[in-house]
């Protein structure tokens, strides 16, 4: 193919890709399947990689991100991103109406409602059709260019092929878009669930993940994340009329925006409380999450004249959507200390009766909800239980909020370090989240211990959260090392304990001493290693002594390691503290034991190099007894069955996995079968 025709291809594979985007995002009516997509655009890669000179920045291709940036830096929004004013209840809406109809006295009033997403403010400007700048809300006047970023989300046009058929569409220069980044539902629960596998701590909702991704500065990381995004509303723009926000909504869509799945054109305030309430029951069918509806008033020219507060437009409104809730008085905010060092502020609440039980305390999630919100110690806050489970702060009372109520500062509050151990604290933007960066410190060392001692890690039987709890409280133990000096006599005094259990502790730590590498690396609980990546890093490095002296360059050369984690790793083996801990677990006699001594099994194994799924009950060994002698005879375990599967094993009360693998035509073998293969282990 000479450059002529490479030249000619390249235009087809692109506009083909960029209709089944529109198609797959916009329309919702896709016509091809993944995999068919997957090969257009293959070729389109391979044609772009034999001819860089064709690649441009709005390809297709283009959106697997790029280098690391140092910092985000500021851009200015060419028209302000205001926030909006909320209600919680009809007869609020209804005095929202009075308001606009006493500003408009004798004009008609048609309102549009749609649903408010709760995801992440998003801007993107388009001149001449070509996507220039993406931006964050930030304080409504400025934001941080987040470009990068959001490239990589499909659902955003890179450049605007619109199917309008107005005559002013070619004359498009300068198009601002405003909309909401998010993390669908699916997309959610599967993130959380490969992050719990790999023993990463879990994001707390879709909007902080999607948070944290798009405050990432390396947006490879951001292209692995499957957000979405939905535009709702124009900024600043020629060459396009819209005289109303129902003609944006429908020019947009045109345009090749994704735009809300349902939203009404309604001719008075009793309509929009209907459309309010239906969009609440068909809440479910939406893929991202909502918190409530925005009520806007339809026509452009009325915006005008209604005109702005100092914070939020009087032309519009957000319609909160509520469970049971309570107000009750924000007495404080206090600071913990999780596991993995993450700092999570709490309100300390004046206690309130809700939903069946008395609430005192309420998470406030992280330092950017406490901004986002303006949450003020001694506001009124209304609370309501998430998920009808966890108590969570959703609003602020705003008319009750004392004189001298000031915003909260959370770096001010903590003095800079952390509030348990007071260590040197860093800003974690996976998590939009401050963390401890000393293992030992004892708001986190109970986790910790309690992690080390799990059966996914060290395995050490009998020590479980109650005498953990007395270990640290009676500072018996100051970071994990000093469980290999615990006496019988020791654990004898403490309660619930008695020479017999102190004895099986202490045996348990010492047999935990020669357990496998992967086991010791899971168990120290470095930030981003779960127990698949610790296996993989003692694979390629054979040793901790290894490990510990790898560069950020030779940590990404193992398997599946990319920047993020090789510089968690490394930064892990470097801090002071953590040092002299795995100093004393060595002096103490951990040897944890090198991968290929473990795998002489796997010589001759009939698992060897094969994908191993089990299902059901097992009556010889728990599944992760049995996941880990097939991992020693070197097969690959997965969790779910697949074309790629090679053996199912099947326990008692199997489940859907059996049937598929039938379907699949994988190969069952029963228990009896499954020791047989083993080695009649």
């Amino acid at each position: 193919m000479n450059k002529a025709e490479a030249s000619k291809r390249i235009d087809q594979l692109r506009q083909e890709l960029n209709r089944h985007n529109r198609l797959y995002y916009v329309d919702a009516a896709p016509v091809i399947s993944d995999h068919e997509y997957d090969l257009l655009y293959k070729e389109l890669q391979q044609l772009e990689t034999g001819n860089p000179e064709l690649v441009t920045p709005d390809s297709p291709t283009q959106r697997v991100g790029g280098e690391p940036l140092k910092e985000f830096r500021n851009v200015k929004h060419l028209q302000p991103m205001m926030s909006l004013d909320n209600t919680y209840n009809f007869d609020e809406l209804r005095e929202f109406d009075k308001r606009v109809r006493k500003l408009l006295p004798d004009e008609a009033i048609e309102y549009v409602l749609e649903p408010k997403v709760d995801g992440c403010s998003i801007s993107i400007r388009y001149e001449d059709g070509t996507m220039t700048i993406g931006a964050t809300r930030g304080d409504g006047t400025t934001g941080d260019d987040i470009t990068a970023n959001l490239r990589t989300i499909k659902a955003i046009p890179l450049s605007l092929h619109p199917t309008l058929h107005h005559s002013h569409t070619p004359s498009l220069h300068l198009l601002e878009v405003r909309g909401e980044a998010y993390l669908p539902i699916e997309g959610f629960k599967k993130l959380n669930a490969q992050r719990e596998k790999d023993g990463e701590e879990l994001f707390a909702n879709p909007r902080n993940a999607t948070a944290g991704s798009l405050k990432q500065l390396d947006s490879r990381i951001v292209a692995k994340r499957p957000l979405g995004a939905v535009f709702y509303a124009v900024g600043a723009h020629e060459g396009i009329e819209l005289p109303t926000q129902a003609d944006a909504l429908r020019s947009l869509k045109e345009l090749g925006f994704p735009t809300p799945q349902m939203w009404w054109l309604c001719k008075d305030i009793d309509e929009v409380m209907a459309r309010a309430d239906e969009l609440q029951k068909k809440e479910s069918d939406l893929p991202y999450e909502i918190d409530g509806a925005v009520v806007k008033v339809n026509r452009f020219d009325q915006w005008k004249q209604l005109g702005t507060t100092a914070k939020a437009p009087r032309y519009a409104i957000a319609y909160k959507y509520s469970h049971e809730q309570a107000r009750t008085k924000l007495n404080a905010i206090t600071v913990q200390v999780g596991r993995t060092g993450t700092l999570t502020p709490v309100a300390e609440l004046e206690p309130v009766f809700l939903a069946g039980s008395t609430i005192s305390r309420a998470t406030l999630h992280n330092e950017e909800e406490i901004k986002r919100k303006d949450i003020r110690i001694g506001d009124t806050v209304i609370i309501e239980k998430a998920g009808e489970v966890i108590p969570a702060v959703v609003g602020v009372v705003l008319e009750n909020r004392p004189k001298d109520a000031r915003p909260f500062d959370f770096v001010k509050h903590i003095h800079n370090k952390c509030p348990s151990c007071g260590g040197p604290i860093r800003r974690d933007p996976e998590f939009v989240a401050w963390r401890c960066e000393n293992i030992s410190c004892p708001m986190q060392l109970k986790r910790t211990l309690e992690h080390y001692a799990s059966r996914g890690a060290m395995d050490v039987e009998n020590l479980g959260e109650v005498l953990i709890n007395q270990l640290v409280d009676k500072e018996l133990v100051k970071d994990i090392a000093d469980l290999y000096s615990l006496k019988v006599e020791q654990l004898a005094e403490l309660d619930r304990m008695a020479e017999k259990s102190a004895t099986n502790v202490v045996t348990a730590l010492e047999e935990s001493k020669h357990r496998d590498l992967w086991r010791v690396i899971h168990g120290l609980g470095i930030l981003h290693v779960g127990e698949g990546a610790a296996r993989k890093l003692a694979d390629h490095f054979q040793s901790l002594e290894q490990l510990e002296k790898a560069s950020v360059e030779e940590l990404q050369r193992a398997q599946d390691v990319g920047p993020v984690m090789a510089q968690s790793i490394f930064d892990f083996f470097r801090n002071a503290k953590n040092m002299a801990v795995l100093k004393k677990l060595h002096e103490a006699g951990v040897r944890p034991q090198r991968p290929e001594v473990r795998s002489q099994r796997s010589e001759g194994s009939p698992f060897t190099g094969k994908t191993v799924v089990i299902t059901g009950t097992l009556s010889k060994f728990s599944r992760e007894q049995a996941q880990e002698e097939l991992r020693k005879r070197g097969a690959k375990v997965t969790d779910s069955v697949s074309k790629k599967t090679d053996f199912l094993v099947v326990g008692e009360d199997a489940g859907s996995k059996l049937a598929k693998a039938e379907k699949l035509g994988v190969k069952i073998l029963n228990e009896s079968e499954f020791l047989e293969k083993l080695g009649g282990t």
